[in-house]
């Protein structure tokens, strides 16, 4: 198993390189100049020219691109060209709004997929079956802005005043703030990947609150996320209640599960000891891809929501031609993405036990 995971770490940089040599070779090819988009009318020739001097953007692609790879191994993002901050600060804001969104829309709808799946199974050709496939198919066909605007809609204007009531937009109340992990703990002086972990925990509202004991903003920023969890966490809902139909369907036409029920085994426990785990394999493939689709595509729901994410900073850093913004950010996705994949493989050993990943 070490020596799998071992394999698959290492295999993540040449990925990683790949990932941004492709994002270094796109973001140069859209038409524009940062320095025309950031100064306007007052970019002059000679502005321009000090402009591009001073962010190396006059050397050819494949000096910046060896110069990034060597920042990069120093732990040195660069700096945004628009903010004129060090890119893993605006990481460590941006990036824990985006992962507790794609990881509570996971939630959702991997309990709510799984669950109607199930049903629709055990029920097949009856009238739960149909109807919980409609529901999929209604929720696979529901585009995601459409479905936030009317969530909000419904929850904060025709329920408004109710106990079902939520909140339509932002990441928490007027007035909330969260305290700084490093001042919490005590520590001064953290630099380097530290403060960069410190950073992210801090700006993970959940986790933030949880450790300072902090529950009412917990509750209340639970609140915020119910809404855009729901919108965004629909389509892969759907997807997964077809998979899990499918999957249990076909696990349950097997010889093994005729064997446990002719032993006298009652039906939950065929189902939840027999039969799930080996389904589980097709829908854990499709949860990792699903996942990493949420959190690389979250920029219509965080803009319907007013969420501050990774989704708009990056479709704003493309806009302005923020081209180590968009590099970093493109990293972040790609390390996330390949780590989830890599647990995805991980569970298949578990859930079957003849797969040996060595």
């Amino acid at each position: 198993m070490s020596q799998f995971i071992g394999r698959r770490l290492l295999l993540l940089l040449p990925v990683l390189i790949g990932v941004i040599l492709i994002t270094f070779i796109i973001v140069r090819l859209i038409p524009g100049d940062p320095c025309v988009t950031m100064l306007g009318e007052r970019a002059t020739p000679a502005k321009c020219e000090a402009f591009l001097d001073r962010y190396g953007l006059n050397d050819n692609v494949f000096v910046q691109f060896g110069r990034y790879l060597v920042n990069i191994g120093q732990g040195d993002f660069g700096d945004s060209i628009k903010q004129s901050r060090p890119v893993v600060d605006i990481l460590a804001e941006r990036l824990p709004m985006t992962m507790e969104l794609t990881l509570l829309a996971m939630l959702f709808s991997t309990v709510v997929g799984i669950f109607l799946g199930i049903i629709s199974a055990l029920k097949r050709n009856t009238i739960i079956d149909t109807i919980t496939m409609i529901i999929a198919n209604v929720g696979i066909s529901m585009p995601v802005f459409w479905l936030g605007l009317l969530l909000a809609y419904v929850f904060a204007l025709l329920l408004k005043g109710t106990a079902f009531a939520l909140p339509p937009s932002g990441r928490f109340s007027a007035g909330v703030a969260l305290q700084d992990l490093d001042k919490f703990w005590g520590l001064t002086n953290v630099t380097g990947f530290k403060k960069f972990i410190i950073d992210l925990m801090s700006n993970t509202v959940l986790i933030n609150c949880i450790i300072t004991g902090n529950w009412k903003v917990f509750w209340d920023s639970l609140k915020h996320l119910l809404l855009p969890a729901v919108a965004v966490g629909t389509i892969p809902m759907a997807i997964i209640a077809r998979m899990t139909r499918s999957s249990v369907l076909e696990v349950l036409g097997l010889d093994y599960i005729r064997t446990a029920r002719a032993k006298g085994l009652i039906e939950p426990k065929v189902i939840s000891k027999h039969a799930m785990r080996n389904a589980m394999i097709p829908i854990v493939t499709i949860i990792g891809i699903e996942t990493g689709s949420l959190l690389s595509g979250a920029v219509l729901t965080e803009t319907v929501f007013g969420l501050p994410g990774m989704g708009t900073a990056l479709v704003t850093a493309i806009l302005s031609r923020d081209y180590p913004v968009v590099q970093g950010f493109t990293i972040a996705i790609a390390f996330i993405f390949v780590l989830v994949n890599l647990i995805v493989d991980l569970s298949y050993a578990y859930l079957d036990p003849r797969i040996r990943l060595e």
